[in-house]
């Protein structure tokens, strides 16, 4: 547990999961983040609360690619696509946690060459440091031979409230990436510009999805930020990742007992996860997020929630 004032964070070491984080609201402490009571049932975690995904999170097409000339199979987990490092990605391993001090963690993990299909050892190292009220993730990893990795964070943000629909969402990106029906890239990048989705000015999730089908969609950004109001609580995001996927939840299924006072259900937490370009190593034009001996890898995003009238 990291704890601040009044702020406590719970990270677990399988997946470096974010449980529960908590913050004052209203002369009480609410959970903003959606997680189960019990640490043991995120061995069943199939809607990936809290996890760091990877080693390449968001969807490969056709659980495959080619590297170096060389055929990659993968888990075809969301058939007959790959997603968020497979069914014993990153998300499933437990990772070696020391604490550092009262306010940060250190977790670390070897993944070995061939793990999920995957090539190279990784040598993972996420650091998870609370500072008053900004969470920080600093993710790094090396590797013995040219891999892929695009590790995203992949909290359902709640902010204490029943659904995210009223929430007010600012993000400064004018561009978005395509999908096809199974949402996998197509390889244009077309403008926010004249959709309900432009959320450049701010605007609620109902206004950008009046029709309540949901959003899952990657926006390129022009700056590495993000903003949501909710519930009396603002989040702030600040990355250098150069994109951002948004989920708005509407798959969310209850699979285990919830944090107390949380109800799990469809639009019950949105997801921010700052990445790399989704299936960049199968759509020419998109820059591949290579990890070589000479370019290791390196993320860093921190994320801050806080009382509106706190500011």
């Amino acid at each position: 547990m990291l704890e601040d004032g009044d702020v406590a964070v719970a990270i677990l070491n399988r997946g470096c999961i974010t449980q529960d984080w908590q913050v004052p609201l209203r002369s009480a402490r609410v959970p903003v983040v959606l997680g189960y009571a019990d640490p043991a049932d995120y061995a069943h975690n199939p809607n990936s609360l809290g996890i760091i995904a990877g080693r390449v999170a968001n969807r490969i097409s056709g659980a495959g690619f080619t590297l170096d000339g060389v055929r990659y199979a993968l888990p075809a987990n969301e058939a007959p696509n790959h997603i968020h490092g497979g069914p014993e990605g990153l998300h499933a391993r437990l990772w070696d946690m020391q604490p550092d001090g009262a306010r940060a963690v250190r977790l670390s993990l070897v993944s070995g060459h061939g793990e999920g299909g995957y090539p190279g050892r990784l040598d993972l190292v996420v650091m998870i440091s609370l500072k008053g009220d900004a969470l920080t993730y600093d993710m790094r990893a090396t590797s013995d031979r040219p891999t892929l990795l695009n590790l995203a964070q992949h909290s359902y943000y709640s902010l204490g409230a029943e659904s995210c629909r009223d929430f007010h969402v600012t993000l400064p990106a004018s561009r978005y990436t395509v999908n096809d029906g199974a949402r996998i890239p197509t390889g244009e990048i077309s403008a926010v510009a004249g959709q309900t989705f432009d959320f450049r000015a701010g605007r609620s999730i109902a206004e950008a999805d009046p029709d309540g089908q949901g959003l899952d969609m990657n926006f390129v950004l022009d700056r590495g930020q993000a903003r949501v109001a909710g519930n009396g609580l603002v989040l702030e995001i600040e990355t250098d990742q150069p994109c951002l996927q948004l989920y708005t939840g509407q798959y969310l299924t209850a699979e285990h007992a919830p944090l107390p006072g949380q109800r799990h259900a469809a639009f019950a937490g949105i997801c921010l996860e700052p990445q790399a370009y989704p299936n960049a190593v199968n759509t020419p034009g998109f820059p591949i997020p290579l990890v070589t001996p000479d370019r290791p890898y390196h993320q860093r995003t921190t994320v801050r929630i806080y009382q509106e009238d706190a500011a």
